[in-house]
């Protein structure tokens, strides 16, 4: 019987610190004015748990698929889609572990870094995209909507919102932040905009052959290295506990260049961006299929 009490005592001193990683990005959340709300999105037999917000503005606009990191969707992320509706633009992020958490829970049921990371990195590469179809599927239709969808994915989700670019024809753009390429190349349709990290030399290892390949297939494809920034930038660029100084630069210019670039699927064309720098060349390593960051517990609430 002291085992399983010891168990429990643990689990529920872990709870609180799962909570308190993230708290900055809940109570920016809870702050916001703007619209948001939980869409079931269906499709076979599945139901995917959506997030959904929606900018103040009187124009239709894009909608962004947002996909999350490996740590699912966490409260960075929806503070991340908040964001993103506050620059303008309606945002769908579904939670990719809908149904896959304890008792058939959802990224929320969760209780550490380590079991979300472990159910993220198994989740089924087919059912991953048939998800974000139905995300899409959805985005097309809501009536506030221009008609234009991008994918925008970190982490873990940057390798898939690339993946999801050789599958999905009707993507305007597809927006890769510090996650993996796919294998091959030649169905992409959309322009593929990479955001990198200067310290990140597993995912830059894939850089130089991608491009080529990129340039070879005749997409196009427009990384950008942020110099002296960690994996995982974009949120830790944010978080108030950050200490590395390039990471904040890195937050702030990728977001902003983000923007400029999600602001040009309002007219006929996306604007090139002229900074193209990228990362020293890594001849060794090959990229793990998983991405992961440096947060010590994922607080999923």
């Amino acid at each position: 019987m002291r085992r399983p009490a010891l168990q429990l005592l643990a689990l529920l001193l872990l709870l609180p610190l799962a909570a308190k990683a993230q708290d900055w990005a809940k109570t920016r959340l809870e702050a916001s004015p703007r619209h948001r709300e939980y869409v079931p999105i269906k499709h076979g037999n599945r139901t995917v748990q959506t997030f959904v917000v929606y900018p103040e503005t009187k124009q239709k606009v894009p909608v962004v698929i947002l996909i999350h990191e490996i740590f699912g969707l966490s409260d960075w992320a929806k503070e991340m889609a908040d964001e993103l509706a506050a620059a303008g633009f309606i945002v769908v992020a579904p939670d990719l572990l809908s149904g896959a958490g304890p008792n058939g829970g959802n990224s929320d049921s969760f209780t550490s870094m380590d079991a979300t990371t472990k159910a993220v990195s198994g989740l089924n590469p087919d059912t991953v995209n048939a998800d974000l179809d139905a995300a899409a599927d959805y985005a097309k239709k809501i009536p506030a909507g221009n008609g234009k969808i991008a994918t925008v994915g970190f982490c873990w989700g940057g390798g898939k919102s690339f993946a999801f670019a050789t599958h999905r024809k009707d993507l305007s753009a597809a927006f890769v932040f510090y996650g993996p390429p796919p294998t091959d190349f030649s169905s992409i349709t959309a322009p593929v905009y990479g955001f990198y990290a200067g310290n990140d030399a597993r995912i830059n290892a894939t850089l130089p052959a991608t491009t080529t390949a990129m340039k070879s297939a005749g997409k196009k494809f427009e990384p950008v290295t942020y110099e002296g920034a960690g994996h995982g930038f974009m949120r830790a660029g944010e978080d108030p506990s950050n200490t590395v100084p390039g990471n904040k630069k890195a937050r702030e210019e990728g977001f902003t260049r983000l923007v400029s670039l999600l602001k040009g699927l309002k007219t006929a064309s996306i604007p090139t961006t002229s900074n193209k720098t990228l990362a020293k060349k890594s001849s060794t390593a090959k990229p793990n299929a998983s991405c992961h960051g440096t947060m010590e517990v994922a607080a999923i609430m």
